[in-house]
């Protein structure tokens, strides 16, 4: 097949004069190096286009291709990562990974929680700051935990993102509203060890890859899997793989039905961590998971269980041209 790869490579946004934190969630370019490198050695050809205006740019020209492997998390606004998929789906070209609807969904903590609760599936309780006045309303037991409603790779996760007092709640929100400039989630703070379950496939199709346990050593933030542990992971973090026994089938048959329930599609990541009962409980999910071969959870995952690079990225592509094929009847007819 011929390939289209896009992404956000961070250099040229911090060459734009975005901060380092603003792009804490684009790619490296030894990550594009990798994806392209394993995509070749499958048998497909392959194309760089970029970010979401290289690709208008593109399209607006002419370029197609059979099938687009998309990574590109967009600049601002709860729909940045439904940009490029939005704008394929325009052009009536296959593409990797959730569609439109689903991206924007589970981008906003608060709606997806929202969506897990009406499958009776559990999820620690929650409460949506959308500005300080909104603090006073909070009713529910210490400890909390807080952290911005729409980032990923624990971009506002520190140390002080668990709350003991109202002191702590009312300095913390304030602080995140602040920075973010958007709602703050505040949920129950779930005591129990955490963990992230790799998924590949969709709806019935889809299948656990594994599970391991985020393992915080020592001089990493305590008890939170922080910006900074994720940033300083090959440091501060140790990723357990969770043998096969009760503890894993419950964990990845919540894993699973939180990937089908919201529609998620091809591989991704659906972290948990245990109540104090020791009970699984959703946290949130990644449809759109870092790949970077050494430093991302999914590929580490898939490494712990003898699934080599080349291999997860091979059945991320299958699940694609399988939804494709599908759906090849409805496409013609729309088109």
């Amino acid at each position: 097949m011929r390939i289209g790869m896009t992404y956000d490579l961070r250099d040229e946004y911090l060459a734009a004069g975005h901060g380092e934190l603003e792009t804490a969630e684009f790619d490296r370019g030894d990550t594009i190096d990798a994806l392209e490198a394993a995509l070749r050695g499958l048998g497909h050809e392959t194309e760089r286009i970029g970010h979401v205006r290289q690709l208008a740019r593109r399209l607006a020209d002419g370029a197609r291709w059979d099938l687009v492997f998309n990574i590109a998390e967009g600049l601002g606004g709860y729909g940045r990562e439904a940009q490029v998929p939005a704008l394929l789906e325009a052009f009536g070209i296959p593409y990797t990974f959730s569609d439109p609807l689903v991206s924007s969904l589970t981008l906003h903590k608060a709606m997806t929680k929202r969506v897990v609760q009406s499958f009776d599936l559990p999820t620690p309780a929650f409460a949506l700051v959308a500005d300080v006045r909104d603090i006073a309303a909070i009713d529910l037991p210490l400890p909390l935990f807080a952290k911005p409603v729409a980032e990923g790779t624990g971009k506002g996760v520190t140390a002080a993102s668990i709350i003991s007092s109202r002191a702590e709640l009312d300095a913390t929100v304030q602080q995140l509203l602040e920075q973010f400039r958007q709602p703050v989630l505040v949920e129950t703070f779930l005591p129990g060890r955490e963990f992230t379950v790799g998924v590949l496939g969709t709806g019935i199709d889809a299948g656990a890859v594994g599970t391991c346990e985020i393992v915080l050593l020592g001089g990493a933030d305590v008890e939170v899997y922080s910006y900074r542990n994720k940033e300083l992971c090959e440091q501060l973090v140790e990723y357990r793989r969770l043998p096969a026994g009760s503890l894993r089938a419950r964990l990845e048959g919540l894993a699973l039905n939180v990937w089908r329930c919201l529609g998620c599609r091809d591989g991704g990541r659906v972290d948990l961590r245990l109540d104090a009962d020791g009970e699984p409980s959703f946290l949130e999910v990644n449809p759109l998971a870092g790949l970077h071969p050494e430093h991302s959870d999914l590929p580490i995952i898939a490494g712990l269980e003898g699934m080599a690079y080349p291999a997860l990225i091979g059945a991320i592509v299958a699940s694609a041209s399988r939804r494709c094929e599908e759906s090849v009847p409805e496409r013609a007819s729309a088109a």
